[in-house]
Formats: structure tokens, sequence, C-alpha cells
């Protein structure tokens, strides 16, 4: 068997164009949830997002770089672990911070803001803790990665359906309340096929190799979780944000990070199955802590909203 960080996962390009098409009309799904006044929300809750912000693009990929010394893994599967930490969250997100009982105005605001801030951040986010890494920044030389083209990617597959979604919501709010679910139901059933095709294509690796990563995974997952919500009570915020910070903050877009690996690492093998089984597993996490707040009322929810519930 060869180390994973010489094995390459096959993806052919017309795959890839459309999983990067998906991946667009996602965002676009995303988008059209979003309104002008959820970037206005900053200016009444500037704290709580400002937390949740820096818990994302700050703290989180630091604590995944020390992971990655820890465990002690190899450079492939340090790099996919660092992207993994540095892509944005999901729209997932937002039904998770919904089904938990948290401050699901807090969740799509950070979620609004961290996409936005992710097609500059990200790339170079990723560029600086995986240079950090002795193994992983000698893997990064030999793929000699420009944080500049790889801005341009996220620009094309983030940034312009993000925002012809919000030109779409604001100019169209009749058409966007019709076809908004279904859009965000249809683009995210197809991004899981798509990782799912990803795993059956190259079933024979993820045999082999998903036992090197599932721990590290599982281990980096509740971290990230767990990162959200330390970041949120350190600061002083409310059980309520606390719920919505955490959820932002553990949920990654795992799809996002899959289309770049597959578009600039050539599907490189530890990569690939951190991302892939990331996607699965996120979901899983989310969904079992969810159900676990939902259970019990949080603190902290301003009293206009309790006398709606």
């Amino acid at each position: 068997m060869l180390p994973v960080d010489e094995i390459q996962l096959n993806f052919n390009p017309a795959s890839l164009a459309l999983l990067n098409a998906v991946l667009g009309f996602l965002m676009f799904g995303i988008a059209l949830d979003t309104r002008i006044d959820d970037f206005r929300r900053v200016l009444r809750m500037p704290w709580a997002i400002s937390v949740g912000i820096a818990a994302q693009f700050i703290v989180l990929p630091a604590v995944t770089y020390v992971l990655t010394r820890l465990l002690g893994v190899g450079p492939s599967i340090a790099l996919g672990m660092i992207l993994v930490a540095c892509c944005p969250p999901g729209n997932v997100s937002n039904i998770l911070t919904f089904r938990a009982k948290g401050n699901v105005a807090l969740s799509v605001s950070m979620t609004a803001i961290s996409n936005a801030i992710a097609i500059v951040v990200m790339p170079l986010n990723f560029a600086f803790w995986g240079s950090l890494h002795p193994e992983a920044s000698v893997l990064l030389k030999t793929i000699a990665l420009d944080p500049l083209e790889m801005v341009g990617h996220i620009v094309a597959i983030i940034g312009l359906p993000f925002v012809l979604g919000l030109w779409c919501a604001h100019r169209f709010p009749a058409f966007t309340a019709r076809v908004k679910r279904g859009v965000s139901i249809f683009s995210f059933v197809a991004l899981i096929g798509f990782i799912i095709g990803a795993i059956a294509g190259n079933w024979r690796f993820f045999l082999d190799y998903v036992g090197l990563v599932l721990l590290a995974v599982v281990i980096h997952d509740a971290l990230a979780f767990g990162t959200g919500y330390v970041c949120a009570r350190a600061t002083g915020l409310q059980d309520y944000d606390r719920r919505a910070v955490s959820i932002e903050v553990g949920i990654r877009n795992a799809g996002l990070g899959l289309v770049l690996i597959f578009s600039f690492f050539g599907g490189l093998g530890g990569m690939a199955v951190v991302a892939g089984v990331w996607g699965f597993w996120d979901i899983i996490a989310g969904l079992a802590l969810a159900e676990w707040w939902g259970r019990r009322q949080p603190q902290g929810v301003p009293t206009e909203q309790t006398a709606q519930a």
C-alpha cells in the first residue's frame, strides 16, 4: 500500500466542472436566503458576530495547526485538516442552529459575512498555516500553490454566485421566496451526491486510508464545535448566542474544500480523504449536538423571542 501522501484520487475534468457548478449553485442558494439586513445586523450585535468571525478565521486554524502537530499526521492529512478549518460555513449551520434553539439571526448573519470574508481570507489563511507546518510546507512548495490563483477560483465559485443571489433576493423577493427552499435542498443533495460519487469512484483508496484520518477528523470536528463554544463563553456571550457561534464554527463547507483539492492539488490522497470523511461526519456530529441542545431551553433569549416561542 502506497503512503497516503503519494496517492492521487481520480476525478475527471467533466465531473470537476459539474462539481464547481453545483457548489456555485449552493452559494447562490445561501445568498437567496440572505438579506441585506443580515449584514446590517452587525451594527446591532457587533460583539457576538466579531467573536464568531474571529473564532472561525483566527482561532480554529491555529487550533487545527496545533492538533496536526500533536497527532503527528502525514503532510497531506495535515494540509487537508488545515484547508477544512479555513473553509467558510455552509447554510446547514442555520438549520442546525434552529434545531438547537440558538440565535438563528446571529447564525444567518455569520454565514453571510463569513462567506464574503472567506473569498479573500481563506486562501491566504491556508497558505499561512500550511507554510508553518514543517512537513506540509515542503509538500506545498512541490505543488507551487499560488494563493492569488486560488482567490480567483473562489471568487468564481463563491463570490459571483453569492453576489448574484443577493441581487436576485433584493430585486425579485416574491420569486426568491418561491424558489429558495427548492434551490437550497437541490444544491445540498447534489453536493452530498458528488461527495458520495468521489468516494465511490475511489472506494479502494478510502477503504485503505480512512483508518488513518477517521480519528483525526472526529477529534478535529469536536474541537471545531468546542472552539466556537469556548470563545463565545470566554467573551461573555449568553447561551442563546453560544449555541449559534459553536455551530457556525463547527460546520465547515467540506464540499468547497473538495473542489479546491481536485482543482489545485490533483486529488492529493490525504487531503481528499480528510475532506470526504469530514463532509459526512461533520453533519452527523452537528445533528447530534443540535438535538441534544434542542431538548433544553437556552438562557439569554430576548424577551420578544421568548414570547413568540
